[in-house]
């Protein structure tokens, strides 16, 4: 498994172990904040929590990637990577075969 990464991200056994830190901290990282600030809302522990939760922790993961990744010597991997996923995920607007002016 992990020398298919290895292949797949180009790099070599020392930096696929920095790669990984940075995740596995990353993603506590942002676990632990989010759970903090979803304590100063004041909302009971339900499905409106859990629905918070998961819209905060989606928002606040790439940030604490970013973070961690600075001090690990991994910016510029998780920069492109990022980038790489909001290229994925972005909605794309539907290309118009017809003009403005012509009617439908």
């Amino acid at each position: 498994m992990f020398k298919k990464l290895q292949n797949k991200w180009k790099v070599g056994a020392g930096r696929l172990v920095l790669i990984i830190a940075t995740f596995a901290l990353g993603g506590s990282l942002c676990g632990y904040a989010g759970r903090r600030l979803m304590e100063m809302t004041h909302i009971e522990k339900g499905i409106l929590w859990v629905l918070l939760y998961i819209l905060l922790v989606t928002i606040l993961w790439p940030i604490a990637v970013m973070v961690v990744s600075i001090p690990l010597g991994q910016y510029f991997f998780f920069s492109r990577y990022l980038a790489r996923m909001y290229d994925r995920v972005k909605v794309k607007k539907p290309s118009s075969s017809t003009s403005e002016n012509e009617p439908l």
